[in-house]
């Protein structure tokens, strides 16, 4: 809002100092510093109301160390996260923008899915809240609005290099291009596109549509069927294991934190069209300005930690937990980066491998025994290691520093094809 309101000064009165608000870097950095002051300040504030309202998460006795100890200990903080990024990203982003709009969708629409699950299990008092396959349909029912705008909307393109033969029909609009390296000159062309950034692959793309070459001619037109297969599968992993690694305090927050941050920068270059033909990736037209927003979910992550760190005064219960993975697919599918999530998402993924490793071994030799066994001692993995008698505050530390490995791997894949 603001920034529309000062892009309107500026054209049309020249105020002096306005042009900054065309500056991304500003923005973003504006948006990190209110979203740290609405969840360092006002989270207090929210932490005091919830407690006088006894709003507390049952714990379950699972047997680990110091764990009843956070017997009614505020819940649904994750309240505090979503104020955290809406009001900057309201504030600072271009909300005309079509990628901007659909992150503040996915935020409000997952936070309601969380907000419905934390008030069951609080208010009604059922320990299972949401039904899991309500939390299921609320997951795939963003994946298929996300899907069908990033298919169908005019204004989500990429720029693509055009080969001599488009060239010489002239059928289509294109810009002459120079490169910097060898200040040779090329055309490029924004059109709707299927790919996306595939690691270690020649040309660093891979295609949706190709995966039914083997249709025939023709194949290109079934195309959005596996694009938003891909789509429903990438959101709903995510968002579940973002909620499965919520189980001690910060460690939810401190890695989300690590990958907002990767993902603004990638927003950043693939929305640049110099550093975008410098790396050799996709450039993605209108998409730096998301930065705006990463920069919003990195300061309310930071600034939630403040009160989420061992000995946690806060939770986030599954509010801020469903809604920190819907952000997070839904981001890195926009900037044409989500088969890199397996990677940059590397302890989400662990620990929802842990946990369907351990169901199902224990399911097998149940049947085949007639007594169930485990891998672990306790999934997901983080309670296998406080099992195993390390602490809370090593085993997060511990796992940031993982995911701080996981988003330079993240980042070196740009270039090794």
């Amino acid at each position: 809002m603001l920034y529309l309101l000062f892009e309107y000064l500026h054209k049309h009165y020249d105020f002096p100092g306005l042009r900054l608000f065309q500056y991304l870097t500003f923005r973003s950095s504006l948006s990190i510093v209110l979203s740290l002051i609405i969840t360092t300040v006002y989270g207090r504030r929210l932490i005091d109301y919830l407690h006088s309202k006894q709003v507390g998460e049952p714990v379950r006795n699972l047997g680990l160390e110091g764990q009843m100890q956070k017997q009614g200990t505020p819940t649904m903080g994750g309240i505090i996260i979503l104020l955290g990024i809406l009001i900057p990203t309201l504030l600072f982003a271009n909300i005309t923008n079509v990628y901007v709009i659909l992150m503040i969708i996915t935020t409000l629409w997952m936070g309601a899915v969380g907000f419905l699950d934390d008030y069951i299990k609080v208010f009604k008092k059922n320990k299972e809240g949401l039904a899991g396959r309500f939390k299921v349909v609320g997951q795939v029912g963003l994946a298929i609005i996300v899907g069908l705008t990033m298919y169908f909307h005019p204004s989500i393109v990429v720029r693509q290099t055009v080969d001599d033969t488009t060239v010489a029909s002239n059928k289509v609009p294109m810009v002459l291009r120079q490169k910097a390296e060898d200040k040779s000159y090329y055309y490029t062309q924004d059109v709707k596109s299927t790919k996306s950034n595939f690691p270690f692959y020649k040309k660093n793309e891979f295609d949706y549509a190709k995966v039914l070459k083997f249709l025939g001619p023709g194949y290109e037109k079934y195309a959005f069927i596996v694009f938003l297969a891909f789509v429903i599968i990438i959101v709903t992993a995510v968002s579940n294991g973002a909620n499965l690694t919520d189980g001690i305090d910060g460690l939810a927050t401190g890695t989300s934190a690590i990958i907002g941050v990767t993902l603004g920068i990638l927003a950043y270059v693939s929305g640049n069209t110099v550093i975008a033909d410098y790396l050799n990736i996709m450039y993605i037209p209108n998409s730096g300005e998301l930065i705006i927003f990463a920069g919003a979910f990195v300061g309310a992550c930071v600034g939630f930690l403040w009160y989420n760190s061992y000995p946690a005064q806060i939770f986030m219960g599954d509010t801020g937990s469903l809604t920190i993975g819907g952000i997070i697919a839904v981001f890195a599918i926009m900037i044409r980066k989500e088969l890199l999530i397996p990677v940059l998402c590397g302890v989400f993924l662990v620990e929802v491998l842990s946990v369907t490793l351990q169901v199902s071994y224990f399911k097998y030799t149940k049947k085949r025994f007639g007594e169930g066994r485990r891998i672990f001692l306790m999934s997901p993995l983080h309670h296998h290691y406080q099992k195993k008698g390390y602490h809370e505050a090593k085993i997060v530390t511990r796992f940031w520093i993982i995911g701080i490995m996981l988003a330079i791997i993240t980042f070196v894949t740009l270039k090794l094809r």
